[in-house]
């Protein structure tokens, strides 16, 4: 990339260019309440709404302004996608559990559209289908097959795609193959928190943003929360934070691993670029296992190119120079292409690789989602409201999982592991794309 452009790179998310968020008034923090929330991204609006909307009081809390974190950082895919397989989640969990994990991504998915119609959130969302691609014969076979599952058992429009038609979807060589499906879109994120910061503030929810929980201890008649601003005592209290938790809650904190995803943001690029490189417009990843995702704008003029981001502190350059790297290993005609924002938001990893709801006492957690938040964390956080309101009907959900995840060994909230498990996926993919070149 010339030097000339590389001054021009921002390092705030490209969503946050045409997003402005509401401007809340600071309130009065209520010394008892019903419940009281940690986190405001999609998961603790989402809460927050259900509750007030019950006639609640509501009183959230987030440590920085409302719009700062992963909820306005991510990619904007709605995916709503589970990492382990199907045959793994069988054999951890059994059969009738691992069917409703992915059946409720499919509820997900449509609750999310549905939420935003009725409550008029305009955030660019289409339904533009993903395209997944296959680098071996051997990923193409499992796309094959898991294509077959979801028209098989969700009903789902999908279908794989052989070598010959890879062009139609993605205009790249590195793919020999891959998997169609019809049922995800993408969305302006930042344009959907704004929208649902709206409507929690104007649903009689109490927003506290800048204000730091510190603590909180089980009491007879509920919890016992210290806030920057002073304690309160809340009947239920509902954790929301995922890769954002600090140590607020130790328990949790051994329970989440944040682990850095960051995302590039091409220059605008020509049409006729476009229409060679991303001829279907769609949602795209791949099965390497240093996962990346990419997509066009909303409004189609560039791509946005993401992936993990192997360090833990500060903002190094390498992750973004490593991304430009991939995107012309992917789309060799944008090597040097000019970047205007590289940017990184922390995703919640854990030992199970399944978003969750638990609770201890009276705390409810929904946490966990592996970087597949756009519809888990809103779906979830409209579940685990039910929960604390009782509504077992409304509640039932696949995710609601009773214990927590286990704890990782040796781990106290700094994620020392990160670099080298980044480094041992990066030999594995380079291994992959070693024997490709070799065919």
């Amino acid at each position: 990339m010339p030097q000339a452009s590389r001054k021009l790179v921002q390092s705030t998310p490209y969503w946050w260019d045409d997003c402005d968020f509401p401007s809340l008034p600071v309130r009065p923090v209520s010394l008892a309440c019903d419940v009281a929330i940690v986190g405001g991204g999609y998961t603790g609006l989402s809460a927050a709404i259900e509750l007030a909307r019950a006639g609640r009081h509501v009183q959230l809390f987030d440590r920085q302004p409302l719009g700062k974190a992963a909820s306005s950082r991510n990619g904007g895919m709605a995916s709503g996608s589970i990492r382990p397989s199907r045959k793994e989640l069988i054999k951890r969990f059994g059969e009738a559990r691992a069917n409703g994990i992915l059946l409720e991504g499919k509820a997900a998915r449509e609750d999310l559209w549905r939420f935003m119609e009725e409550e008029k959130i305009d955030c660019d969302f289409f339904l533009s289908g993903l395209f997944d691609g296959a680098m071996t014969s051997e990923e193409a076979e499992d796309l094959r097959r898991h294509a077959d599952l979801l028209h098989r058992m969700l009903e789902i429009e999908a279908f794989s795609v052989e070598n010959a038609d890879v062009r139609k979807y993605i205009g790249t060589d590195l793919y020999c193959g891959g998997l169609v499906r019809k049922d995800i879109g993408g969305l302006q994120p930042a344009k959907l928190l704004a929208g649902m910061i709206r409507i929690a503030a104007s649903s009689d929810a109490v927003i506290h943003e800048n204000t730091a929980v510190l603590g909180s201890t089980d009491e007879a008649n509920g919890v016992r929360i210290k806030t920057e601003r002073g304690e309160i005592l809340a009947k239920k209290l509902l954790v929301c934070t995922d890769g954002y938790t600090d140590g607020f809650d130790p328990w949790l904190r051994r329970r989440l691993v944040p682990v850095r995803s960051r995302i590039i943001a091409t220059e605008p690029l020509d049409k006729d670029v476009m229409d060679r490189l991303m001829p279907a417009r769609m949602m795209h990843g791949d099965m390497r296992k240093l996962s990346y995702y990419y997509r066009p704008s909303p409004d189609g003029s560039r791509i946005l190119f993401g992936g993990r981001d192997g360090t833990t502190e500060g903002d190094p350059s390498a992750p973004t120079e490593h991304l430009q790297a991939e995107l012309a290993r992917l789309f060799p005609e944008l090597a040097g292409v000019g970047l205007t924002h590289t940017w990184f938001g922390y995703v919640a990893m854990h030992r199970d690789m399944v978003p969750r709801i638990f609770a201890t006492r009276n705390t409810v957690y929904a946490t966990g989602y592996c970087g597949s938040g756009v519809v888990w964390a809103r779906w979830l956080g409209k579940k685990a409201a039910f929960k604390v309101l009782g509504d077992k009907e409304q509640a039932r959900c696949a995710f609601d999982f009773d214990p927590a995840p286990k704890a990782i060994p040796f781990y106290n909230g700094r994620p020392w592991f990160i670099p080298i498990v980044y480094s041992m996926y990066e030999r594995h993919d380079k291994k992959t794309l070693k024997h490709l070149r070799q065919r």
